[in-house]
């Protein structure tokens, strides 16, 4: 079976915290498509959010349902997807995303530890989030980069400058 890779209409991965469904909602609205984020697929299919599954299931199994659900959604789904902060370092991730109109939400470490809400969320950060943080960036970036056609930095940006940035960016990803 061939994949269409003219599905979604545009991807957004990056680090938890960064604005992926924060800005995935209002580029969905802008260009009249539907919004996914794969994380609240996981929490419907499984019941727990994705940190709390990680914790449950472990690294590799969390990532096998990670694959499994985004293979399915990546052939159903023409709208705006928001990948988990880890999808993209799962095992043949980079492979489904190839020739897809991916962007990366670049954001600092400052930026995230501001960001409410995002340690009871993940609590793998924990005890340590700025520690944990710091080393998930170091190690996660040379992936988003690799996967996406785009990178916009989302650090001390109101979403609204993001949002017109990606919008921008949009034509590049695609192409």
């Amino acid at each position: 079976m061939v994949e269409d890779v003219t599905k979604p209409a545009l991807i957004l991965v990056g680090p938890p915290g960064s604005g992926k469904s924060t800005v995935g909602r209002e580029v969905a609205r802008l260009l009249g498509l539907d919004f996914k984020d794969l994380d609240d697929d996981l929490r419907a299919a499984h019941g727990l959010e994705a940190g709390e599954l990680v914790v449950e299931l472990g690294r590799e199994r969390f990532q096998q349902l990670e694959v499994e659900l985004l293979r399915s959604v990546l052939v159903s789904f023409a709208g705006v997807l928001a990948l988990g902060g880890g999808t993209p370092t799962a095992p043949g991730v980079a492979e489904l995303l190839a020739g897809r109109p991916v962007v990366f939400l670049d954001v600092d470490l400052e930026n995230l530890l501001r960001r409410e809400g995002l340690v009871p969320l993940h609590p793998w950060l924990l005890p340590n989030p700025r520690a944990h943080l710091r080393q998930l960036l170091v190690e996660r970036r040379p992936i988003y980069e690799s996967v996406a056609h785009a990178t916009v930095p989302t650090s001390g940006r109101a979403p609204a400058d993001v949002v017109a940035d990606v919008l921008e960016a949009l034509p590049a990803a695609a192409s």
